[in-house]
């Protein structure tokens, strides 16, 4: 319904990083719970970049491909916002301990803080525009 226009995609938007905060909550949970489990490695949610790829490939005035071939792959084809999912990601290039873990309980206790952080930020960004639609109905 509002989708198609700049309110809903806001929303979308706002709520699809809603969710993958909480994803990235969970996967913050999981490596400090496996923190001391040997040869355990760290994962990370990767969302936000991948967001914004598709966000500005709406954007970006693209030149019109040619193609001879129905096989041939179209390098002007935007990339729809709502394909975007959060992945999880194993982390292999940080640095192990003895035991083969690379689960650093600081950094993740911070990440942590940060996401809670991000996710009341994104709250608030929320009822700021239902607050806006109030406004314009009274």
């Amino acid at each position: 319904m509002f989708l198609n226009n700049s309110f809903g995609k806001t929303l979308d938007v706002l709520h699809r990083t809603m969710d993958a905060s909480m994803l990235r909550h969970q996967v913050s949970a999981n490596n400090i719970a496996n923190a001391d489990t040997p040869n355990f490695k760290r994962s990370t949610v990767n969302f936000e970049s991948e967001l914004k790829r598709a966000l500005d490939s709406e954007k970006e005035e693209k030149p019109k491909a040619y193609l001879t071939h129905p096989k041939h792959i179209p390098f002007d084809k935007t990339q729809n916002y709502r394909d975007v999912r959060p992945r999880r990601v194993l982390d292999y290039l940080s640095q192990s301990d003895n035991n083969g873990n690379n689960v650093n309980l600081e950094e993740e206790s911070m990440l942590l803080l940060q996401n809670q952080l991000r996710y009341n930020l994104l709250t608030r960004s929320i009822s700021n525009q239902f607050d806006r639609v109030n406004i314009v109905l009274r």
